[in-house]
């Protein structure tokens, strides 16, 4: 595998990140959405998300070939320690190593801001097709998380219904004294 660099993600960027996610939005159940988003909505989703959490791409060659980013689990302050992540990498750079580097850099910039349990939302098919395949579980287990909810028959796309699985991955001790936000938000901006 050639070398990857991780670095945090630029609004600069989205266009090329827009390109890697339009793939799994038409052409398979990975993403959730029917219709890819306009450059500028896409831009905008960048922004809130590093507004408040890391944002990173892998580059190869000066290339990025994939991404990841966290976001808030359920919305409400009381979930702060917990974050959904998600990943897209480029359709022709799976299996190189790259997921597992980008997850990697991810949680451990979380674990540095005091998130203790990471969380990924996955369509997961009771038979695998062309649209969608038992991969992202197999790889989200390989990385140390598991299944811990199952939605049936919750998702439809390409006129077929698939299932939802939220898998987990606890990264810290759950102690009664916790920092604030405002902490975590510190370290995020590399103040402390």
């Amino acid at each position: 595998m050639r070398t990857a660099i991780i670095r945090d993600a630029r609004l600069e960027d989205a266009e090329r990140l827009l390109e890697i996610y339009a793939y799994y939005v038409a052409h398979t159940a990975v993403s959730f959405e029917y219709d890819v988003p306009a450059l500028s909505a896409f831009r905008a989703r960048m922004a809130h998300t590093i507004n408040r959490y890391p944002y990173l791409v892998a580059e190869q060659d000066g290339i990025i070939q994939g991404y990841t980013y966290a976001g808030a689990f359920v919305g409400r302050a009381a979930y702060d320690w917990s974050c959904e992540l998600t990943i897209y990498l480029d359709h022709t750079a799976v299996k190189h190593g790259l997921g597992r580097a980008l997850y990697e850099a991810l949680e451990n910039r979380l674990s540095r801001m005091g998130i203790l349990n990471l969380y990924a939302c996955i369509g997961y098919p009771d038979t695998e097709d062309e649209y969608l395949t038992k991969n992202s579980a197999a790889f989200h287990t390989h990385l140390g998380f598991s299944v811990v909810g199952r939605f049936h028959q919750c998702v439809c796309k390409f006129g077929r219904w698939y299932d939802m699985i939220w898998m987990e991955k606890i990264i810290g001790e759950h102690g009664p004294d916790r920092r604030p936000a405002e902490y975590r938000n510190t370290i995020k901006e590399g103040i402390l």
